[in-house]
């Protein structure tokens, strides 16, 4: 008797994680390297989550550069579709005081030349918190961007070979 084999769903990969140089260059990548990977998973260029969490990562990004820099250490961007939003965590490796989290971000002031980071990802992600990075030392700010249709966007991604592109189609996902 021959025991055929069971049909096995193709892997997709909805989880991406890089990291980068602690420097202004290696923040820029990681906003840029963002958009790639949602344009990738079926978000395109331009549409309101896209740039939604386009800014996120830019900011917290910074901060991690600006705030969380320790010579010799890089940071990490890690993006996960998880069901109904987008998954943003960006980790350090600085040991030291953490930043306000949720509701605790004061308003910055007009005239102020910083603070506007975590204003704007407070403003922004649907969910957003501060938690120790694992393995310590340091902290990760985890946020959430809501995605319209987010189940339509699950399934393309799910039926498509592991490593296939699939083209923008524009109006598919929505924002936050």
């Amino acid at each position: 008797m021959t025991v055929r084999p069971t049909p096995q769903p193709s892997v997709t990969v909805r989880v991406f994680t890089q990291r980068f140089s602690a420097t202004p260059r290696g923040a820029r990548l990681a906003r840029r390297l963002a958009l790639h990977q949602l344009d990738t998973w079926g978000i395109p260029h331009g549409t309101e989550a896209s740039d939604t969490v386009a800014l996120i990562v830019a900011e917290l990004a910074a901060n991690a550069v600006t705030h969380g820099r320790v010579p010799g250490r890089d940071f990490e961007l890690r993006l996960s579709l998880v069901t109904g939003s987008v998954r943003i965590e960006v980790s350090d490796t600085h040991a030291g005081a953490r930043p306000p989290g949720p509701r605790t971000v004061r308003t910055p002031d007009p005239l102020d030349d910083a603070g506007r980071g975590l204003y704007l990802v407070d403003a922004l992600a649907a969910r957003w918190e501060v938690v120790d990075r694992d393995p310590p030392p340091g902290k990760t700010v985890r946020a959430e961007v809501d995605v319209l249709n987010w189940l339509s966007l699950a399934r393309r991604t799910m039926h498509r070979p592991a490593g296939q592109y699939a083209p923008s189609t524009g109006g598919e996902t929505g924002g936050v």
